[in-house]
């Protein structure tokens, strides 16, 4: 049994203008030990979707799953105090903004130490040695000093080591990092993706990666997710998706990255990620997709769930070839 089972979940907000589906009906899982990766533009609904699952969107966020377990719990049906016992202990997330994540009234060592006493009834001195460890283990220097260091005295990479510590200290069996390196330096970025990778092999815990960065992605995962306006359009082990990417948006994607790049200007997709006003009736990729025809237009395509190497797409790819094309060349897409 996977560690996190996800089928067809369905994320809608409450906006002025009507219902905005931000996630549609994706089916995804995690197994102990695996990273998976979730890719796509900003606005695909990949961070919608986790925090869905960890319950954390507001009162207007409407959220329904066919299914959504989590370690053999059906978290969908379980009581807002049932789930606090969960979310933050056996399942933890580390959120994109570090600076903007943790709370800037209170010390480091108290917020780790919140963590500690509510999951595991620590007393005073037990949260103090075992946030100190924490510190230690997650790379920060002087880490009984940090203790008593307020949010603004630390660095972007040191915050996100703060985070990194407070999820990891329940010991849980799934984290989900959400764009964990955003707005860190390039060095600092490799720091933070080496400590994570390090301390899930060690621990064997689940990991859900939620990045844009395919040279991430390639690094460190062994299955990878792509979404895209909300659905998710392709699922295959990395090295295959890598070298036989099925769905046109995916394949897109890998031409855009630099070193695959034979020209002197760098491939990119046309257009951008559809909202709640211009959202096709059909694909919703179709309009910035070289092999649309009017099928595309006017039928959506079948949805295989959660199975491995599916393509979201009536004309999925094999070597770069559409399946069943009358054009397997495609046509030019304006920008």
């Amino acid at each position: 049994m996977a560690l996190l089972e996800i089928e067809d979940l369905t994320v809608e907000f409450r906006t002025a203008s009507g219902l905005f589906r931000a996630v549609d009906g994706v089916s995804l899982s995690v197994d102990a030990g695996e990273i998976l990766a979730i890719v796509g533009e900003s606005g695909s609904g990949k961070s919608v979707a986790m925090l869905a699952v960890m319950g954390l969107l507001p009162w207007s966020a409407k959220v329904s799953a066919r299914r959504l377990v989590f370690d053999g719990n059906d978290i969908a049906h379980l009581s807002a105090r049932e789930r606090r016992r969960i979310v933050g202990k056996d399942m933890a997330m580390i959120f994109q903004e570090p600076m903007s994540s943790l709370n800037p009234c209170f010390t480091v060592g108290f917020q780790i130490g919140e963590t500690l006493k509510a999951h595991l009834g620590l007393s005073r001195s037990e949260r103090r040695a075992r946030s100190i460890e924490l510190l230690a283990a997650v790379g920060i220097p002087d880490p009984e000093r940090r203790l008593s260091a307020f949010p603004h005295q630390l660095s972007g990479g040191m915050s996100q080591r703060v985070m990194i510590a407070i999820a990891i200290a329940c010991q849980p069996k799934l984290i989900i990092a959400d764009e964990p390196t955003t707005a860190l330096d390039v060095t600092i970025q490799a720091q933070i993706l080496e400590l994570l990778i390090a301390l899930q092999r060690e621990t064997g815990m689940g990991l859900v990666l939620i990045t844009h960065d395919m040279g991430v992605v390639a690094e460190t995962a062994q299955r990878v997710s792509v979404h895209y306006a909300g659905q998710k359009v392709e699922e295959q082990a990395v090295r295959d998706l890598f070298a036989d990417p099925h769905h046109p948006y995916t394949a897109a994607l890998l031409a855009a990255l630099p070193e695959r790049s034979t020209g002197r200007h760098l491939p990119s997709i046309p257009g951008v990620v559809p909202g709640q006003f211009d959202r096709p009736p059909a694909c919703l990729f179709e309009p910035r997709c070289r092999f649309a025809t009017a099928r595309c237009r006017d039928k959506a395509p079948p949805r295989q769930g959660a199975l491995a190497g599916f393509a979201l797409c009536h004309y999925p790819l094999t070597h770069g070839r559409p399946i069943g094309h009358p054009n397997p060349a495609g046509r030019e897409v304006a920008a």
